[in-house]
């Protein structure tokens, strides 16, 4: 059955293949980031494969612009009741270096973003009486150095989704949440010149450390939420995947 399913942060790595993999699953895609300029190569990938999608831009901290962003939803794809929230930015630093505004900058992009998505996405869902929300932790919720905000966001995403599916689970509505570990992205990319190191450096020592021995990939992450935004998965709801080559405690 074609859905509507919105996906945050969805210009380039996890969210564009996300977006990409919802669209070949049969759903219109709504592409939202930032600047919607940014997702125009994501529309064009899924409108070349024969898919629907919109660009969306839209700040998922601003309480005002997620409520217009998901009516224009609503108007132009029909009332979304698939969510990804995987928006999010890094800020990383050591304790004694991070500025409240690196905490807060982080905090409202992952959680105050997540938190006015999904409450503005639920209402069409309750109404619905069916709905798939999926959140994007990370190993990092575990603990990383120089990423105290960015651990805490992502360990607070998980305490949401195990929240919301108690809330929303009468109504047809599910919550999981996906923690990668080492993914090939943009924003690893930008770990990696924080640290100093090159990239494949970077990317060949984490794959050394992971069972399955190979850095992760946008598709990997992407799949797995494919499986959480199905039909099959409506008895699947606050869990926490571990997508990261091996066992995480």
């Amino acid at each position: 059955m074609t859905r509507t399913a919105i996906v945050t942060g969805a210009g380039r790595g996890i969210g564009a293949a996300t977006a990409r993999r919802l669209a070949a699953d049969g759903h219109a895609v709504a592409v939202l980031d930032l600047d919607a300029a940014h997702c125009a190569d994501t529309v064009a990938a899924i409108a070349d494969a024969g898919g629907t999608a919109i660009a969306v831009g839209a700040d998922v901290s601003d309480a005002s612009a997620v409520e217009a962003a998901v009516q224009r939803v609503v108007d132009e794809l029909g009332a979304p009741t698939i969510l990804v929230n995987n928006a999010g930015i890094l800020r990383d630093n050591l304790l004694f270096k991070m500025t409240e505004d690196d905490w807060d900058a982080v905090m409202n992009v992952h959680l105050r973003g997540a938190f006015l998505m999904s409450r503005a996405v639920q209402a069409h869902q309750v109404a619905a009486g069916w709905g798939r929300i999926v959140n994007l932790s990370s190993t990092s919720a575990l603990g990383n150095r120089g990423q105290a905000n960015y651990s805490a966001a992502k360990a607070g995403m998980q305490g949401l989704t195990k929240t919301l599916a108690i809330e929303l689970g009468r109504y047809g509505v599910t919550a999981n949440a996906i923690a990668p570990g080492f993914i090939v992205t943009d924003m690893t990319r930008a770990t990696a010149e924080r640290i100093g190191v090159g990239f494949d450096d970077f990317v060949a020592h984490a794959a050394k450390e992971i069972p399955v021995a190979r850095a992760g990939q946008p598709d990997d992450i992407a799949a797995a939420a494919s499986f959480f935004c199905s039909e099959e998965a409506g008895f699947v709801s606050g869990q926490v995947l571990y997508v990261a080559g091996g066992p995480r405690a």
